[in-house]
């Protein structure tokens, strides 16, 4: 770890904010590929990846909500000085990446018990649906839960690539606020 006096002077994310932040990249990055190379695996272990996808998938959900409700209590500290037109372009990108990462979980949730799984998040509770059994109403839901993981995938790359910008091109102290 960093020791706090090695990093630039500037206004940081609470530790909470912070923590949700680097929780949620970290099963993304970890639910993402499961999710995808799940078509791939045997079915004798299919199950299996279903559940980590699944379960993880649905503490994304959690954690978003958490971090929604953080940010509109305790709103983010003020920007780095930059131009306008890269303070709009990361906010929108925020936006949507909050808008993904809560639709994809929800979307996995009601594709699940629309093909007529009921789901017991890891094993432990078992999780209500609004939806009952319902093929076309599963498909849809999985084109739409397609659909959001890979534009999940290109908002990451946008952000990470923000990131970079910020921290190689421009040397701003951006990266620092959510270390």
């Amino acid at each position: 770890m960093v020791a706090p006096s090695l990093l630039p002077t500037v206004d940081r994310y609470r530790p909470t904010a912070r923590l949700l932040h680097w929780a949620v990249a970290a099963l993304v990055l970890g639910v993402w590929p499961v999710g995808f190379v799940i078509k791939f695996v045997k079915d004798d272990f299919k199950n299996g990846f279903y559940f980590l996808h699944e379960g993880f998938g649905f503490l994304v959900l959690w954690l978003m909500l958490a971090r929604l409700l953080f940010r509109l209590v305790w709103p983010p500290p003020p920007e780095v000085p930059m131009p306008a037109i890269f303070a709009r372009t990361a906010a929108v990108v925020h936006a949507l990446l909050y808008v993904a990462l809560i639709a994809q979980p929800l979307l996995g949730f009601l594709m699940t018990n629309a093909f007529g799984f009921p789901f017991h998040w890891f094993g432990l509770v078992e999780v209500w649906s609004p939806v009952g059994k319902d093929e076309a109403l599963g498909a849809v839901l999985k084109q739409a839960h397609i659909v959001v993981g890979y534009s999940i995938l290109v908002l990451f790359a946008l952000h990470l690539g923000g990131v970079l910008f910020h921290h190689v091109l421009r040397r701003d102290a951006t990266l620092y606020r959510m270390l």
